[in-house]
């Protein structure tokens, strides 16, 4: 059993009395069935019932579900051809990936709001030292209660929370009191709280891992914290001493506020291979847009474009290309994606998934433009920009260009 697919325990309510939590100032966070849980907002018919957030084609992945669909086995990254056999009466609805990222960046500022030590490891969730917090908003515990009132309020959507010495232990414990849950796992209880567990949830052990310790008999947590390092050593090679210390609760890693991302990317697969150039510009244009918003939504400008192309073998080719300037506009990722491919020479050749990624990131507050001489300002970033505008007011299919809107009978062009 991976990771991925341990099931959470059914949870107890949450602790509203006296707990130890004093030695335990990191909580991680995690919002219940994120994607899921923003399209209800937009559905309240369907609360209560299964519902998977993910694209309906035969190549189409789970992106989300709901509880009610993950008590049939639906889970995340399962290909959709399977969650729809396992989970025939579910609702399929494709996902928005702009209303996901709104609610996203307002739940960030409600943790920010708590402390500036905010570590987002994904846009549903993050760890918070909460430490210095204390003295002015209470107890760990009680600092995790404000955290999902406040979501709640907010929002209309529930989080887990765990309150634990460490980060390992905290994600554990928010793991295991999902849905809408907070497990607070006392400093001096983690070995209690960890050994019973299934080997499957420390972080780094996966399916080959775990089929290896299985073959030594290391089952549980407990089991393998038993185990002389040494052995661990020689079956798992460096990981071995690493697993010894997490089963054990040792885990040094302090919350990392502000990391800065490195790229930003976007990738499609499609519904049938693909070997129309034309119809994988399209494509590429459609990506283009999309990593061009993200980046100003960040307020990020980068320097390299990649593709990425995948043949229908699963052959994999990315190119990529360093410009003069950084940018964040699409007309320019567009052109150097299009470019990047025609130099691939793949243009009749039938692809399964195209992305396109930027690379070399800095803040755009500092990017300046030098213009040649007699060169004027092609406005493509303010138009862009008025885009932006647009699809925060209208929705995020407001505002496309001509080539991505479809007439009722086909595309547009050739």
């Amino acid at each position: 059993m991976s990771r991925n697919q341990l099931l959470p325990r059914d949870p107890s309510p949450p602790p509203e009395g006296p707990v130890d939590d004093s030695g335990c100032p990191i909580l991680h966070v995690d919002m219940d069935a994120f994607f899921a849980s923003v399209e209800l907002l937009d559905h309240p018919e369907l609360r209560g019932t299964p519902v998977i957030v993910g694209a309906a084609g035969a190549r189409g992945v789970v992106l989300s579900a709901t509880y009610e669909a993950r008590r049939f086995g639906v889970h995340s990254a399962m290909p959709m051809t399977r969650a729809r056999r396992v989970c025939p009466q579910a609702t399929v609805i494709p996902p928005s990936h702009g209303k996901y990222a709104e609610v996203s960046r307002g739940v960030m500022e409600i943790f920010k709001a708590i402390t500036p030590e905010v570590e987002p490891i994904a846009s549903d969730e993050a760890f918070l030292d909460v430490g210095g917090a204390r003295r002015r908003l209470g107890s760990p515990a009680a600092i995790a209660r404000m955290i999902r009132a406040q979501v709640a309020e907010q929002y209309g959507i529930t989080c887990s929370v765990g309150v634990a010495s460490t980060k390992f232990v905290a994600k554990l414990a928010s793991r295991q009191c999902k849905p809408d849950g907070l497990l607070v796992v006392p400093a001096g209880e983690v070995v209690e709280f960890l050994h019973p567990l299934p080997v499957a949830a420390l972080w780094g052990v996966g399916e080959r891992t775990e089929q290896a310790l299985v073959r030594l008999g290391i089952r549980t947590v407990g089991d393998l914290a038993q185990v002389p390092v040494t052995t661990l050593r020689r079956e798992l090679g460096v990981a071995g001493a690493h697993l010894a210390a997490l089963a054990w609760g040792r885990d040094e890693r302090r919350v990392v506020p502000h990391a800065p991302d490195k790229s930003i990317g976007n990738e499609e697969t499609f519904p049938h291979d693909v070997d129309d150039p034309e119809t994988i510009r399209r494509e590429l244009l459609r990506l283009s847009e999309r990593v061009a918003a993200r980046l100003r939504a960040a307020g990020h400008v980068g320097r390299t474009v990649s593709v990425k192309l995948r043949r229908s073998d699963f052959t994999t080719i990315t190119r990529s290309r360093t410009l003069r300037e950084a940018t964040d506009v699409a007309k320019e990722i567009y052109d150097t994606s299009c470019e990047l491919y025609e130099a691939a020479g793949l243009e009749r050749v039938r692809l399964r998934l195209v992305g396109v990624r930027v690379e070399n990131l800095g803040p755009a507050a500092a990017a300046t433009r030098q213009l040649g001489l007699g060169e004027r300002e092609t406005g493509w970033r303010e138009a862009e920009q008025a885009m932006d505008r647009a699809a925060r007011r209208f929705g995020p299919d407001a505002v496309k260009p001509a080539s991505l809107v479809r007439r009722p009978f086909g595309p547009i062009g050739p």
